[in-house]
Order: C-alpha cells, then sequence, then structure tokens
C-alpha cells in the first residue's frame, strides 16, 4: 500500500502542472508589405580588380601574367625546378601567404600525349601536385592550393599557372577538348 501513495504524491504535481493554462504568447509580426526587388542582371558583372604584381625576381622559364599571377613553362611546368626555379618560388609562396586571403588556384597542362587524354590529365595532375608541394614546403598552407589538371588543351604546350585568389584565366577553366580519334577517359 505504501508503494501507491508515493506514487499518488509523485503524480499529483505533475498533473496539476498539466492541467494549469499556458500563459498567452504573442502573435508573429505581419509579413513583409512586398518581396525585395531583385538585382539589375541587365549590367555586365563589376570586373575583378587585379592585385598589384610584385616585386619578384623570376627565374628563367617562368613570366608573371598581365591579368595578375604567373607562368612556369618548358621543364618547370614538369616539376622540375632548379635552385632559381625554387628561390623565385619560394618568394611567390611567401607574397601570397603574407598579402592573400582566399585559394590559390594552379593550372597545370601538358604537350601531350595527344592520343590519350586520361594519361595526359593523370600526367598534368602530376606536374601540379609537384608545384603544389613546392609552394607548401616554401610556406603557404596547403588547404589553400586548389590544383586543375586541364590535360592536353588545344595549346599543346608544357604550362603551369599560378592564379592568385580573385584572378581567373578564362581560358584556362575550359575543360579540354575533345579531338578526334581521341580515346575518352
Amino acid at each position: 500500500m505504501l508503494p501507491r501513495l508515493v506514487l499518488v504524491r509523485r503524480l499529483v504535481p505533475v498533473l496539476l502542472l498539466a492541467a494549469a493554462p499556458l500563459p498567452a504568447q504573442p502573435l508573429p509580426a505581419d509579413p513583409a508589405a512586398s518581396a525585395p526587388t531583385p538585382p539589375d542582371l541587365t549590367r555586365p558583372p563589376r570586373p575583378a580588380t587585379s592585385l598589384p604584381q610584385p616585386g619578384i625576381s623570376l627565374a628563367r622559364g617562368m613570366e608573371a601574367l598581365p591579368g595578375g599571377g604567373w607562368r612556369l613553362n618548358g621543364a618547370l611546368a614538369q616539376g622540375r625546378l632548379d635552385a632559381a626555379a625554387r628561390a623565385s618560388m619560394a618568394e611567390i609562396a611567401r607574397w601570397l601567404d603574407q598579402s592573400t586571403t582566399g585559394r590559390v588556384t594552379v593550372s597545370a597542362q601538358v604537350a601531350g600525349p595527344e592520343d590519350d587524354l586520361s594519361v595526359a590529365r593523370r600526367e598534368s595532375l602530376a606536374h601540379g601536385l609537384a608545384i603544389r608541394q613546392t609552394l607548401e614546403e616554401a610556406g603557404l598552407d596547403g588547404t589553400r592550393i586548389d590544383v586543375r589538371p586541364l590535360g592536353r588543351t588545344a595549346e599543346a604546350r608544357d604550362s603551369i599557372e599560378l592564379l592568385p585568389p580573385g584572378q581567373r584565366n578564362q581560358d584556362r577553366n575550359q575543360p579540354p577538348e575533345r579531338q578526334s580519334g581521341a580515346r575518352q577517359p
């Protein structure tokens, strides 16, 4: 009999709370009178402001791009860097680390092979990753580096472009053209 009495004593306050009326809550605010005005899409977007090109001495086989960024050609674009190129890459990495925020794009393309797009894409990925490793060793955080292996493009040359945040080279961001007779990856 005692356990029932304890049970009743515990349930009575709970039942009284459940039966008590809830306090009145205020009604939500009225919705807006009209939807916000849509943006004007008839005007072209503002062009991105280009970063000032730092005064970095570039090694042989490297060049500054007009809109910002750098291009590595030939053996440098294959990830084979000599001492002068490593010093230039270290300066570039330090400048990118200290002067920019956001993601750096490494776009890699190769001259061949012409008949196998899959192999060309893998080669360009390997070259881009070698440059990424060089940038990381020089102090640029690897999470800020995007590698874009373009494979063999219409230009058919060994080239890597380092593009700082906010810079894009429209031609390079297009997928490689499919060539007749080439195997599909």
